[in-house]
């Protein structure tokens, strides 16, 4: 079945192409928006996208091999990202990350068996002075143990959004209230 965005989406496509010298530089953009709107970028999303930009399939999809954001496969409920570069796998993330695959049943790349969330690592979340961190969804969540982990998975299983702020485990976060700075 042919893939087609909504209306108010391809207004959108529409202002994103006429923002770019070519058509084919709205190639990121415009997948953002498809992913937005079904979950994931489907072998339908990459024809459309293709046809819609004048490129050929294999174009499309050199682009969302080549970008770990978009997903290639239907993501679960969740989509939790383990930021491993240097300063999170100092700060302990590699022990964020093994004791995700064992509570969630899956490795990185994959999908818990209840399909509530998709395991990814990713390179950098640009949350370096905060690590071990994470991303779910959209919030990041950062100077992250075992401990407090688990509590945000259970909050999140329970249909909670526990905000960034709320879950703003500092390092030094009680020494800073009691001494009134």
């Amino acid at each position: 079945m042919a893939f087609t965005l909504s209306a108010e989406h391809e207004k959108i496509v529409d202002e994103l192409i006429a923002r770019y010298p070519t058509k084919q530089a709205a190639c990121i953009p415009v997948l953002h928006l498809c992913q937005r709107q079904v979950g994931w970028v489907s072998p339908e999303v990459i024809d459309y996208v293709a046809t819609r930009l004048g490129m050929a399939a294999s174009e499309v999809m050199g682009v969302v091999t080549f970008y770990t954001m978009y997903a290639q496969h239907p993501p679960g409920k969740h989509t939790v990202w383990v930021c491993r570069t240097l300063s999170c796998e100092l700060m302990g993330a590699k022990t964020i990350q093994e004791h995700l695959e064992h509570r969630l049943g899956c490795h990185a790349g994959q999908t818990s068996a209840d399909g509530n969330f998709t395991l990814k690592k990713a390179e950098c979340l640009a949350a370096c002075g905060y690590g071990p961190m994470v991303q779910i969804d959209d919030q990041f969540y950062e100077n992250l143990t075992v401990e407090k982990l688990d509590a945000l998975l259970d909050r999140i299983a329970r249909g909670e959004t526990p905000t960034q702020e709320e879950t703003a485990w500092y390092p030094n976060a009680a020494a800073a209230t009691t001494s009134g700075s």
